[in-house]
């Protein structure tokens, strides 16, 4: 008879064994990886690129506005070696490189160090911004190679934008079996973290260790799904990078609404042709633009993907509770100041006034301007305060009690030299350390501070990655995020540490909301 330290034994090896046969097989990523679609090759040497993998479905005819469905599989081996097409989107972007523009753009890419599907390197995701009208996975100032080259896997995708990403339509909420319509694009996004948990193993991916960045509209994407309630488990870590959060949302109705100055029948919107739907969000967006209302275009509270307003939210606990880096440039607002129109002392009066109604004396006081000279700077400021600064400071404040993993930075480096403080988007190709790749066309000088500044932030988001900690390797000591300290780290040359002081203008801010929403108190935790 057996004893007792015999079975055991036995049992032991039969379980090792029972976990080998359920394991996959290693396999060299220098051969076609096995996906759940089917095969696709890659290129590169130190760091394999897989492009242009369908995550979802082709989401045209009777799919255009519905929910991405699944990616139909392949035979044979699918040729990785160029992006597929860029989604619908008017032509901000000459430099993308993806396959042409089309419907059919529902794909996603992977750059891997990895040389077996056995390594589980941690993972980020990226989720482009661009004005929720446009961006892409293939651009090159998100090429993943030169963040993967420090140990972790880089995944970048194509989601809907524009009309196709966010349409909300009366009769669309009435063929939905959830009464709703529009954000559309977040549910490509939720399918495209999907298709990461289920596949990321195969590129030598972690599905347990996932960041999930992003910028400006990516950015708040990302606080969307934080807030959503379908993101569960799909991401253990977010950077955002200018996130335009707490400030105020659409609402079903009212994008309902929009959506039938489309047009008001939608079996004809879906036989129109998708360039002419491009067109046509041009021609039924207002002129000029309003910064204390809420977007034309964009993320929807439509009761379902996005259950309430963002504000509420956080406010009531009811968000992924994640390790977080969130940050803005020096002046967000500085380019889209340009486009408002507003040149004159008295236009800035009328642009404010019409901006904060019954509270215009405090925000004429906060917001004056001495000359017509001084009016772009002014105005800058107030884009600046209530499209970025003022929802970055209330989303670190409610979120700090309860998870204190938290670091604030304001990207301040002026590139080349610039006289100028850096604008919405001056940072995008330093944490991928990718300084010479084209943007709008062009290339953009940089000198030796740039690449330094560049390497060490695609070094310290690479770190955060792995480790949930973006401290170490000669970065000075960034402290966490902490209301009593509101501490942050400088993006710029030199790198330093601050202390955010007194800020009355977003106090303005946060007290007009208040005083539209009818309350008296700010934004505080709930302590479930």
């Amino acid at each position: 008879m057996k004893t007792l330290l015999e079975r055991l034994a036995m049992l032991a090896v039969t379980a090792a064994l029972v976990a080998c046969a359920n394991a996959p097989a290693e396999r060299s990523l220098s051969e076609p990886v096995a996906t759940a679609g089917g095969l696709v090759s890659g290129d590169g040497q130190d760091v394999r690129a897989f492009r242009g993998i369908p995550y979802a479905a082709a989401p045209v005819g009777p799919l255009r506005w519905r929910p991405p469905q699944p990616a139909p599989a392949w035979t044979g081996v699918r040729d990785g070696s160029k992006f597929g097409p860029d989604c619908m989107q008017p032509p901000e972007y000459p430099e993308l490189r993806g396959s042409g523009m089309s419907e059919d753009c529902l794909s996603i890419n992977v750059w891997t160090p990895a040389r077996t599907n056995r390594e589980r390197l941690p993972v980020m995701v990226w989720v482009y911004g661009g004005g929720f009208t446009y961006g892409s996975g293939s651009h090159p100032s998100y090429d993943g190679e030169a963040l993967a080259r420090r140990g972790i896997v880089v995944v970048t995708f194509n989601y809907r934008m524009g009309l196709f990403g966010y349409l909300a339509h009366p009769q669309l909420s009435a063929e939905s079996s959830t009464r709703s319509s529009g954000n559309y694009a977040l549910m490509d996004q939720l399918a495209a973290l999907r298709w990461v948990q289920r596949n990321i193993g195969a590129f030598g991916g972690d599905a347990a260790r996932v960041t999930v960045a992003g910028q400006s509209a990516g950015a708040m994407s990302i606080s969307a799904m934080l807030i959503s309630g379908r993101a569960e488990g799909l991401f253990q870590q977010a950077i955002l990078q200018s996130v335009g959060v707490m400030r105020p949302m659409s609402d079903l109705a009212s994008s309902e609404a929009f959506g039938t100055t489309v047009g008001p029948d939608i079996a004809r919107l879906r036989a129109t042709p998708a360039a002419d739907l491009v067109q046509r969000l041009k021609a039924v967006t207002p002129p000029g633009r309003e910064v204390t209302s809420s977007r034309g275009i964009g993320v929807i509270v439509d009761g379902d993907v996005v259950p309430r307003d963002d504000r509420v939210a956080y406010a009531q606990g009811r968000y992924l509770r994640v390790p977080m880096i969130v940050g803005t440039v020096a002046n967000e607002g500085g380019g889209v100041a340009r486009t408002l129109g507003v040149k004159t002392t008295a236009d800035l009066r009328g642009y404010v006034a019409r901006n904060f109604p019954g509270n215009e004396a405090r925000a004429q006081a906060a917001y004056e301007a001495a000359s017509d000279a001084d009016v772009m700077r002014v105005l800058s400021d107030l884009v600046s305060d209530t499209q970025y600064q003022y929802g970055t400071r209330e989303m670190l404040r409610v979120a700090a009690p309860r998870e204190p993993r938290l670091w604030r930075y304001v990207f301040s480096q002026r590139r080349n030299g610039d006289a100028a403080a850096p604008i919405h988007g001056a940072e995008l190709q330093y944490p991928f350390d990718n300084l010479r790749a084209p943007h709008r066309g062009r290339p953009r000088p940089f000198d030796a501070t740039d690449a330094n500044l560049a390497r060490q932030m695609a070094d310290t988001w690479a770190r955060f990655v792995k480790t949930g900690d973006p401290n170490g390797g000669g970065l000075p000591v960034w402290p966490r995020y902490a209301t009593d300290a509101e501490s942050y780290l400088e993006l710029g040359t030199p790198l330093r540490t601050g202390q955010l002081g007194a800020e009355p203008r977003l106090d303005l801010i946060r007290d007009h909301y208040l005083h539209r929403a009818g309350q008296t108190a700010p934004l505080q935790a709930n302590a479930r």
